[in-house]
Parts: C-alpha cells; sequence; structure tokens
C-alpha cells in the first residue's frame, strides 16, 4: 500500500479517473478536489456546507451528495466530525461540473429537507440511489433513509424509511441489488431491485424498510462508505477498525484490510486502474489518500470515465 497524498482535510467520495488522477471530496474543506498521480491537488468546484458521496453521472457532471458539515473536532491527533454545526442550512445533493460551476438539483423529498445525504451510486439507466445519515445533536438525532433521483430534476423518491444512520450505497453487479451501510448499527443491508427506484419487499424481510439483512458486525463496528467489487463483494469501510472489510455475496467475512497507519476514520473506496485493480482508500482522519493493489478487479461504475 502506497500513500499518494496527506494534508487533505478529511477525503471522501473517491472517484478514480481514466488519466490516473482521482476526485475526491474534502468535507472538512467544503470543495470537491482532483488528485494527480504524484499527489499534487486542485479544487475543481467550491460546494460549501459538507460535500461527502460523489459519482460521475450521465451527462459528464459529478453529483455530490452534501451532508450540511458538522462541528469538528481533534481526536488525539486525527480530524473527527461532530455534531449539526451552528448555522447549518440543511443537505443537498449538488451538480459540479467539471469547470467548477455547482448548482443545487434536490434540497427535500416530499416536502421533507434533506438533512444529511451521505453517499451516491448511479444505475444503468441515469438514475441515482442516495442515502441520507441525518445529523445528530446534542440530545437527538435524525432519522434516515435511502433515495432515488434522476439527474434532470423531475424526479426523487424516498424508497427505504426508516433507516438508522445509512451511509455507504452500491449496487450489485448486474444491478440487480442495492446494498446500504449503517453506520451506528454495524449492518449491512441490501434489497432486490424491480425497476429503477423501485425495491421489491420480499415476504419474510423484516429489515428496516423492507431489508434483509447481508452482515451484521459483532462488537462495536460502526459502519461508512462501500464499494462492489467484480465478483460482487461488498467492500465496506469499517470504523474504529480503521480497514476496509470484504463481505462475500453472501455476507460472509473474507478478508479485512488494514492501512499503513491506524486511522478510527477509514472512510471510503473505489477502483481504478487499467484493469481495476487498484483500490483508491480514504484515511480521513488522518488526510490521506491510499493507493493499493486489489486481489479482484473492482466493478466498472457507470459513467465512469
Amino acid at each position: 500500500m502506497r500513500q499518494i497524498t496527506d494534508g487533505l482535510r478529511f477525503p471522501e467520495g473517491p472517484i478514480a479517473l481514466s488519466d490516473g488522477s482521482v476526485l475526491l471530496v474534502e468535507i472538512q474543506r467544503g470543495t470537491l478536489t482532483r488528485v494527480a498521480p504524484d499527489g499534487t491537488t486542485t479544487v475543481v468546484g467550491d460546494c460549501g456546507g459538507g460535500p461527502n458521496g460523489a459519482a460521475i453521472g450521465p451527462d459528464g457532471a459529478v453529483y455530490v451528495c452534501n451532508n450540511g458539515g458538522f462541528e469538528w473536532h481533534d481526536l488525539h491527533g486525527l480530524t473527527a466530525p461532530g455534531h449539526q454545526p451552528a448555522g447549518y442550512t440543511g443537505g443537498r445533493v449538488q451538480r459540479v461540473t467539471m469547470e467548477g460551476a455547482v448548482t443545487e438539483l434536490y434540497t427535500e423529498v416530499a416536502g421533507h429537507p434533506l438533512r444529511g445525504p451521505n453517499d451516491i451510486v448511479f444505475d444503468e439507466h441515469g438514475g441515482f440511489y442516495f442515502t441520507d445519515l441525518g445529523k445528530t445533536r446534542d440530545r437527538d438525532r435524525d432519522r434516515g433513509g435511502l433515495y432515488y433521483g434522476t439527474v434532470d430534476g423531475s424526479r426523487v423518491e424516498e424508497i427505504a424509511y426508516p433507516l438508522t444512520e445509512p451511509n455507504g450505497v452500491g449496487l450489485s453487479p448486474d444491478g440487480s441489488r442495492v446494498y446500504v451501510s449503517e453506520t451506528v448499527t454495524g449492518r449491512v443491508w441490501y434489497w432486490d431491485i424491480d425497476s429503477p427506484g423501485r425495491l421489491r419487499r420480499e415476504p419474510g424481510a423484516v429489515g428496516p424498510g423492507g431489508a434483509r439483512l447481508l452482515h451484521g458486525f459483532s462488537g462495536y463496528q460502526p459502519l461508512d462508505s462501500l464499494a462492489v467489487d467484480s465478483e460482487g463483494n461488498v467492500c465496506v469501510a469499517t470504523l474504529v477498525a480503521g480497514a476496509i472489510s470484504v463481505l462475500d455475496p453472501d455476507g460472509e467475512l473474507k478478508d479485512v484490510v488494514t492501512m499503513p497507519e491506524y486511522d478510527v476514520f477509514v472512510t471510503n473506496i473505489c477502483f481504478g486502474g487499467p484493469d481495476l485493480r487498484t483500490a483508491y482508500i480514504t484515511s480521513s482522519g488522518l488526510g490521506r489518500l491510499y493507493a493499493v493493489e486489489w486481489p479482484r478487479p473492482g466493478l466498472r461504475l457507470n459513467f465512469n470515465t
């Protein structure tokens, strides 16, 4: 495993590009940033708030889940996100062009304001699934959900609610299943998909929103974002452990990949390189981006360039 760069301000949402660079968000800085192969960084767009998950859409723009920002703390030398900040203005889904133009696409669903949009993945039809983790305050916290939207602004729907701090979201290689990781419960759930944005509620599916359980982690292992590889394994960032945990499609834990230096906030993974065998991992508390050769090719995301 090699470090590409450091000094990032809580990086997340990595997107590997064909030229070897990586787009990512810096949540604390409020930017969409490009990291070149040599580690130099360039701001692509100023999103404000707290840009979180990101994905390239069918029009070549980057769609960003903006959680509205956090209070920030020092946790034994690590940068740590906290509660809803003073001056919080709400969550939103944003469109960011490669030239840096930032526009708001969605700020509410059916009259309910978005609170803390977190992660996003596009299906082959050009629509996107995204999670809203919600915000935490001193005495209460929001309930979260899974949503589906289109890039033309004509459709955004709540499709699974309530969930408990839903964070990462990803699709199976054939697009027939959507996965969601919940942070505080340490669980990965899944739903089968009938049609774009339409989930199948199977008899006996007693999880939240009619979900089925893929895997529940033992002990205290909160989860962050995830990516799916070409064999259908779910690679989920595992907080506290400071690792990427690899679950096979049946939910068995098959591998745990740790970072060179411990960071409680290992938050996300994406795949790139000519054969998709390079995994890029955000070590957010330390402000680093790592690259490691992966034992299996990743899954090529829809519309990635």
